[in-house]
């Protein structure tokens, strides 16, 4: 028995279940995945009208076990911080957001500084062509050239994650 008051064994099948089905929806991070697992959940019974356990929640999560569950999902390769990293990135840039606001939120979900230092550096993306595509589809085909307006695309592209060489790039490299 844990401190719970669940036999060790049930609280693990539970956690390893509840981290299949998040993983089985999309890849997670470690700090995502433990943090989500460490979180007390509501009981499933609650959704199907068992009202004796309706919004209670389950009993604190042994750490212990949630180290455990980790380092079993790792064992299956569910778990890799670089295959989350990557496939951030794509979705991320797919969605037109730079390489800056890409790093910072992978960093803020809990991937390693050199993981996902490796994983901007293994991408194929242009980043360039891809501030630029984004300028076209916010601000038209040409885009502004006088200062006012060039300052809103500056603007704009660096809250989409791009740095400032990029977005200068633009002009630089894609005068008409």
């Amino acid at each position: 028995m844990n401190d719970a008051g669940q036999p060790a064994g049930n609280q693990q099948n539970a956690l390893i279940s509840r981290a299949m089905r998040l993983l089985s929806q999309r890849e997670h991070s470690e700090a995502e995945l433990r943090r989500k697992l460490a979180a007390p959940s509501f009981m499933a019974n609650a959704k199907f009208g068992n009202k004796s356990s309706k919004d209670t929640p389950e009993e604190p999560v042994d750490p212990a076990i949630v180290e455990q569950v980790i380092s079993y999902c790792y064992q299956h390769n569910w778990l890799d911080d670089r295959r989350f990293a990557n496939s951030f990135i794509a979705s991320r840039s797919r969605k037109g957001y730079g390489a800056q606001r890409i790093r910072s939120e992978l960093t803020q979900k809990g991937v390693d500084k050199e993981i996902v230092q490796d994983a901007l550096a293994e991408c194929e993306i242009d980043w360039c062509e891809q501030a630029r595509e984004i300028a076209l589809r916010k601000f038209g085909d040409p885009l502004p050239v006088e200062w006012k307006d060039k300052a809103k695309v500056l603007r704009y592209l660096l809250y989409r994650g791009f740095f400032q060489e990029e977005i200068q790039s633009i002009y630089r490299d894609f005068a008409q």
